[in-house]
């Protein structure tokens, strides 16, 4: 399994705050993939660090992504739409620049329109014309004295358009949805936001097996082992995503996809995003508990290796051999609690009687004398 992890933005503890610095932070934590926010829209006083980050992601291999304008309005008035599109095409300018595989996008609240084919139908036939547009941008080897000092625009392919699951009833983006347009729209791929994904399912992603359904259901439906991923702590409440949080602090946990990409996921080439307040700590974070993951997993196959080989040199069927492991283990067990009860029976006898002797210099005595100022 191909598994790369990083933050959303600059690492919170990156001094000089800049992308290339935030890249070099990002490299030197033992994380491998990035993504640079444009949450309104592009500033064009960055357009210089992006070629920077671009050339140094191409020369590093860590993976650069880029995430859209988050007020997105694809399905309203012309006018709203159109404003959106504005903003999108500054993203897929920077995006180039920057070598980003992933260029990933909201589609926004449904607004007049009802959940269903047509409107699915609405938002594929504008992400045709976004990843159209895309490859526009990035232009053909015509282009190539133009873009000498970007060798990744000739090399690599242009960036492929993510949609966005949401965290909201009133917004376009359940898994189904985004599915069934990637699924009619070449060049796009589904992005699951774990958080959006738990707090619209009324906190559905709570076990290993939440996660192997969900990533099941995606490889029948759209196929392929690439998959794109944000993750990070959610309050939530009726269904709707309020706000990230920590990790920690959120009832969505990390250890079941940690679980499930450890015993399942072999097949899978993933990049997970932090979304997290915590960004980079919480990034590491996830790391920490897929390697435990991973260790506890080859600890099991070691010892069933050991169980096998045990088996064939006694002449036994592995059943046989567990049946007499979980027989020593429970006498073991035993052996153990009787030790300690018996530690325990010896250390409250003295206690037992340094107690009575206390207690027996407090007894009262019937053969005292009455006191004399006893009304009764």
């Amino acid at each position: 399994m191909t598994l790369r992890l990083g933050p959303a933005g600059v690492p919170l503890s990156c001094k000089g705050r800049t992308i290339v610095e935030g890249m070099d932070d990002i490299t030197a934590l033992g994380l491998d993939a990035m993504e640079i926010q444009t949450v309104r829209t592009v500033q064009p006083k960055n357009f210089d660090q992006y070629w920077q980050a671009g050339i140094l992601s191409w020369d590093s291999g860590l993976e650069m992504n880029l995430h859209g304008p988050y007020y997105a309005e694809l399905l309203g008035s012309r006018r709203e739409r159109n404003r959106t599109l504005t903003k999108m095409e500054a993203s897929m300018q920077a995006g180039k620049i920057v070598n980003a595989r992933h260029l990933v996008y909201h589609v926004g609240p449904y607004g007049e329109n009802d959940p269903g084919s047509e409107t699915n139908e609405q938002v594929a036939n504008i992400f045709s014309g976004v990843v159209e547009r895309v490859h526009q941008i990035w232009g053909d080897e015509s282009d190539e004295d133009d873009y000498a000092a970007f060798p990744w625009v000739h090399k690599a392919k242009p960036s492929l358009v993510g949609i966005e699951t949401s965290g909201r009833q009133d917004l376009w983006g359940t898994v189904e949805e985004v599915i069934e347009v990637c699924n009619h729209v070449e060049g796009t791929v589904p992005v699951l936001n774990m958080a959006h994904i738990h707090a619209r399912g009324h906190g559905r992603m709570r076990t290993s097996e939440d996660y192997s359904e969900l990533f099941e259901q995606v490889r029948k439906q759209y196929g392929g082992k690439k998959f794109y991923c944000h993750f990070a702590g959610i309050e939530h409440r009726m269904g709707n995503a309020l706000h990230y949080t920590q990790i920690k602090k959120s009832d969505l946990k990390f250890e079941p996809f940690a679980e499930f990409l450890a015993e399942e996921g072999e097949w899978l080439d993933i990049t997970i995003i932090s979304d997290s307040p915590l960004l980079e700590h919480d990034a590491m974070y996830m790391l920490q508990h897929y390697d435990k993951a991973r260790q506890r997993l080859l600890e099991i196959q070691a010892r069933d290796e050991r169980r096998i080989k045990l088996a064939i040199e006694a002449g036994m069927s592995t059943e046989e051999l567990e049946m007499l492991e979980k027989e020593v283990s429970e006498s073991r067990k035993g052996d153990k609690d009787d030790g300690a009860k018996k530690t325990v029976d010896k250390k409250k006898k003295p206690a037992a009687k340094a107690a009575a002797k206390k207690g027996s210099s407090k007894m009262m005595s019937f053969d005292e004398k009455a006191d004399k100022d006893d009304v009764f």
